[in-house]
């Protein structure tokens, strides 16, 4: 198990085929004028994504972390991707779906690629959000699967268990502006996962 403060993340966990824990860190929001630490976060990925990443192939972790051309390809690779988000600080739903709205929303913006479609699916992951309670120990989940453009949203209330509520963003643009949010390298959202990615990567590619 991989320790985050009081947060364990197992090794491997399986959704469509067993994906292994490649990063874990932490994500901080602001209240009150003060950055509290706000969920942990478990990066699950395909083993297979090592066989795209051998030009990096002698980098240190360091080295790694401050590469974004290695996140791009971690992003775009096509192996199922899985992150596991376990709330440690109580927010509104809300206050998380703002701020995840606004960065993809500037990611999408940034690239010229913001319209309609794309102000639909935020429009939806916002109602998602809007009324759950982000309270202490509950879950959410983004799946993004190597066979589709589309990902799935979860939030348990449990962390595990059958409360599991999913929806589905079909906007391919929304989708990977959302994998930039939380692996997209010097710009993500958690600088610390970013870093215990860099580290595992960098040590699979020494093998």
């Amino acid at each position: 198990m991989a320790m985050v403060g009081d947060v364990s993340f197992p090794p491997h966990i399986t959704t469509t085929k067993p994906l292994s824990l490649v990063g874990h860190g932490i994500t901080e929001v602001e209240l009150h004028s003060q950055r509290h630490k706000f969920t942990a976060v478990g990066v699950y990925i395909d083993p297979k994504i090592i066989t795209h990443l051998q030009q990096w192939k002698g980098k240190s972790g360091m080295e790694l972390a401050e590469d974004n051309a290695i996140f791009d390809r971690v992003i775009s690779a096509p192996v199922d991707k899985y992150l596991r988000i376990v709330v440690t600080k109580e927010i509104k739903g809300i206050q998380y779906g703002v701020e995840l709205v606004r960065a993809v929303k500037d990611k999408v913006v940034a690239e010229h690629k913001y319209g309609d479609e794309e102000d639909m699916a935020l429009v939806e992951i916002m109602e998602f959000f809007r009324f759950r309670p982000l309270n202490k120990d509950s879950v959410l989940t983004f799946s993004f699967l190597a066979t589709s453009n589309i990902a799935e949203i979860g939030f348990s209330s449990q962390g595990y268990g059958d409360d599991m509520t999913t929806m589905k963003v079909l906007n391919r643009n929304a989708v990977e502006a959302m994998k930039k949010w939380y692996l997209g390298g010097t710009k993500a959202y958690s600088p610390s996962t970013i870093l215990s990615l860099a580290n595992t990567l960098a040590s699979e590619l020494s093998k």
